[in-house]
């Protein structure tokens, strides 16, 4: 067995709200062994990466499209002497970013979809209501920020957003208080427009502002069709006998992911958007041997308070090609 890489935190973060969630289902599901090439398609503060490196895969490419995290992730790479590659790059890009690298096939792909602890835990980045910061919420730092879409959406537009990425069933009134209240700029003074507007108080068991900040975010950050297309991804870069291992944090991102393995494995008749209707079976699956999903335990939840909405899911590859690349007319 390789010895642990050495670097500071080796064993664990030191704070507690970035220890990475599911860490031990996720790296069995992935069955690393030496030797092996693995993607972290979200590298956050690396603790996935660092479990992979010390289980003994020669090499990690971890992707991340917040530059703060790749800055951050530097001195990790320079301690794992080269096993170690930062792909400042959305997960979805995969396959051609690890094509650029001369790479074609990987062991393992590992997802951990949604912010990160990293985002929440700081303020300036815009994405909690826990603490009051500039209403941004740019996973990438780039385009446009939430206190601009807020600010220039129509009423409806934002209604939509809320109601199709927040599930919230309030989403009309909600939409109506924020366009009262504009100019909005910071996130204390939009969660206080959703408290008002939906009657909070302090004995409230969940904050009524949750759904409206995950909404707007998952619709900034385009996570949904991120998600997708990293699935995909994956489908394309994963070797015959590699292992997929996504964390997801709720139904939205889950129910995605669920039906994709379920097609994926045939589980469900083929034909999907992605795909034209054939007069054939389909497509033979590209992944079988998909796992039951896995939730936390209390003990895991009592440390890690993230972790009590979380789901993991994992698949291994088939030797099939995958479902589009064969649409495409190409081989994977």
């Amino acid at each position: 067995m390789t010895a642990p890489v050495a670097y500071p935190g080796a064993v664990a973060p030191a704070n507690p709200s970035h220890i990475p969630v599911l860490l031990e289902e996720v790296i069995a599901g992935l069955a690393v062994a030496e030797g092996e090439t693995h993607v972290d398609g979200t590298f956050g503060a690396g603790g996935y990466t660092r479990a992979i490196i010390e289980k003994g895969a020669a090499r990690v490419f971890a992707f991340d499209r917040d530059p703060d995290a790749i800055r951050e992730g530097e001195e990790l790479a320079a301690a794992c002497g080269g096993r170690l590659t930062l792909v400042p790059e959305r997960f979805s890009r995969m396959r051609q970013a690890l094509a650029a690298r001369g790479v074609d096939a990987v062991d393992g792909v590992t997802l951990d979809i949604g912010v990160s602890s990293m985002q929440l835990d700081r303020a300036d980045r815009g994405f909690s209501f826990q603490a009051d910061g500039p209403l941004d919420m740019r996973m990438s730092r780039e385009g446009r920020s939430a206190a601009e879409l807020l600010n220039e959406a129509s009423e409806q537009e934002i209604a939509d957003i809320l109601y199709r990425y927040g599930e919230e069933p309030k989403s009309r009134r909600i939409a109506r208080a924020i366009v009262a209240a504009r100019p909005i700029e910071r996130t204390g003074q939009l969660a206080a427009i959703v408290r008002k507007a939906l009657g909070w108080h302090p004995g409230m068991k969940k904050d009524p502002a949750t759904r409206t900040f995950q909404a707007i975010r998952i619709h900034l950050n385009e996570e949904l069709q991120e998600l997708e297309g990293g699935l995909e991804a994956a489908e394309q870069v994963l070797r015959s006998g590699g292992r997929l291992a996504v964390v997801t944090f709720h139904s939205l991102e889950d129910r995605l992911v669920k039906r994709f393995l379920k097609e994926r494995s045939g589980d469900v008749p083929a034909g999907s958007r992605h795909l034209p209707e054939r007069s054939d079976r389909g497509p033979s699956p590209s992944f079988d041997s998909v796992a039951k999903p896995v939730r936390a335990g209390e003990d895991e939840i009592r440390i890690n308070p993230r972790a009590r909405s979380a789901t993991l899911r994992v698949a291994r590859r088939t030797a099939a090609p995958s479902w589009t690349m064969e649409a495409q007319g190409t081989s994977s």
